[in-house]
């Protein structure tokens, strides 16, 4: 006669023919994003796409290649987040574990008395019965399983998976951040230079303005006053150098850092300046949607909403039955001086079957907390969406801002150079004066300094920009 099967073994036929987990939550999020950018400028058609894996270098500058390439090498930042991922891989094969059988070897001694045996010992009288005490050693193989009925084990290791994944993204956020930060630091740096150059040129005119101005007054043809206000606009200048010079060394300590270096290792190959290249590299071109797959951040936020739907799943399948399979065999043996070993052969078979019946609300609470975790990720993650997209959408106003007034101010500063020769032909021909030429060089070195500001501006924004489509590491990098 069959005997028809148990309620565990029903249960676990019909979820294995079903390949289904019953617990399983929706992480699917759609996301509603423009059809175009409000403040992207027109790019020419036949514009070569960038790429943005690598994108420092459209600059075409070979220093801030070798910068770049170094912290990509060095940085700590990225080797502690590299660490993190080696840690996170580690941990999924921890939880994928558990989907298996575990078996382990055990083994143990003593002295041991067996009330259950009896032996014959010689004695006085003949032989004498007693209980066999010695020497019990005892070892084999154990294994356990426990069923996953409902999909617990599966999806406890989807959620590390997706902690883990996430990991990876946070690795190449932290990598497009960084490579941001070094870009902007050495163009904010190289202009600091060229600055300082100006205004070193700046003093010397205003030192000449002085001496000319002096020279004057005891000619009797201006007030004191005009001196003293020289003066003061002269020390007002020189008291600038310290304070840019002190940026210079700045930047560079923060390169160095970033780099992966002391402070002051790179001082003296930073302090050698470098002029940018007019060129500045092409736009990006993504669309909105795009940043969903391109930025590494919104990837994270992805990956933690999967974790948040696989843990709602693990602790709703706390509501139901668990069924744990164990065996074990091995063998065993009672070892009297004089007498050969008792051994025999140890064998155990069994099943568990657990539901929960009465725990205080203690597993519906924990669901409504999971829950709400899932909904505050789901939150979250639309609300990075938004972020991302008005970080490019400012990006682009900051591109087109300093294209702008870079574009007023060289028209300044093509002004400003007609109005120096005029005025030094003035000069020549006795029609001018001396401080009215050195004026007008003050005024063309303002112009300068303000154009090369403009310069540097248009460089960060452009690496904002670069930054904010996030740009820096590769879309199908394996996952290392």
């Amino acid at each position: 006669m069959l005997k028809s099967p148990s309620i565990a073994s029903t249960v676990l036929i019909v979820t294995l023919l079903n390949g289904c987990t019953p617990t399983r939550v929706n992480d699917k999020i759609k996301l509603s994003a423009p059809d175009n950018w409000q403040h992207a400028p027109i790019v020419a058609s036949n514009a070569k796409p960038v790429d943005l894996k690598h994108w420092w270098q459209g600059f075409q500058d070979p220093y801030l290649d070798k910068l770049s390439s170094q912290t990509l090498n060095a940085n700590h930042d990225l080797k502690i987040a590299a660490a993190r991922v080696r840690e996170a891989n580690a941990m999924t094969t921890v939880a994928e574990s558990a989907l298996y059988p575990s078996l382990d070897f055990f083994a143990s001694g003593g002295r041991e008395k067996r009330l259950d045996r009896i032996i014959g010992v010689p004695g006085k009288q003949g032989i004498e019965l007693k209980t066999p005490t010695g020497n019990a050693i005892s070892g084999g193989l154990m294994a356990r399983w426990e069923i996953d009925l409902f999909g617990a084990r599966q999806l406890e290791a989807e959620a590390v998976s997706a902690q883990a994944t996430g990991s990876i993204e946070a690795k190449q956020a932290m990598q497009a951040s960084l490579l941001a930060q070094v870009a902007n630091h050495y163009f904010e740096l190289r202009g600091l230079q060229q600055r300082l150059k100006i205004h070193r040129e700046t003093i010397q005119v205003q030192k000449e303005k002085l001496r000319a101005l002096q020279a004057f007054y005891r000619a009797g043809l201006v007030q004191i006053a005009d001196v003293a206000r020289q003066q003061a606009a002269l020390h007002s200048a020189e008291s600038v150098l310290p304070t840019l010079k002190a940026a210079e060394d700045t930047l560079i300590h923060r390169l160095s850092v970033l780099a992966g270096q002391p402070p002051g290792q790179l001082m003296h190959q930073l302090k050698l300046a470098a002029v940018p290249s007019p060129e500045l590299p092409a736009l990006p071109q993504l669309l909105p949607a795009s940043l969903l797959s391109q930025r590494p951040d919104l990837r994270l936020a992805q990956t933690e909403v999967s974790a948040a739907a696989a843990n709602l799943g693990v602790v709703r399948a706390e509501l139901f039955p668990k069924l744990v399979l164990s065996a074990s065999g091995g063998f065993g043996a009672l070892a009297v001086g004089g007498f050969s070993s008792l051994a025999e052969s140890i064998y155990t078979l069994g099943s568990g079957l657990t539901a929960p019946i009465f725990n205080a609300g203690r597993i519906r609470a924990q669901i409504t907390a999971t829950d709400a975790r899932l909904a505050q990720v789901a939150i979250s993650y639309e609300k990075t969406f938004l972020l991302a997209l008005e970080d490019v959408e400012n990006a682009f106003v900051a591109y087109q801002s300093s294209l702008d007034q870079h574009g007023q101010l060289l028209q300044a500063e093509i002004a400003a150079a007609q109005a120096v020769q005029a005025s030094q032909s003035s000069y020549q021909h006795g029609a001018g004066d001396y401080v009215t030429t050195l004026e007008a060089q003050l005024n063309q070195l303002m112009l300068n300094d303000a154009v090369l500001k403009s310069e540097t501006a248009q460089r960060v924004a452009l690496v904002s920009l670069y930054r904010a489509f996030g740009g820096g590491w590769e879309l199908h990098e394996k996952h290392s």
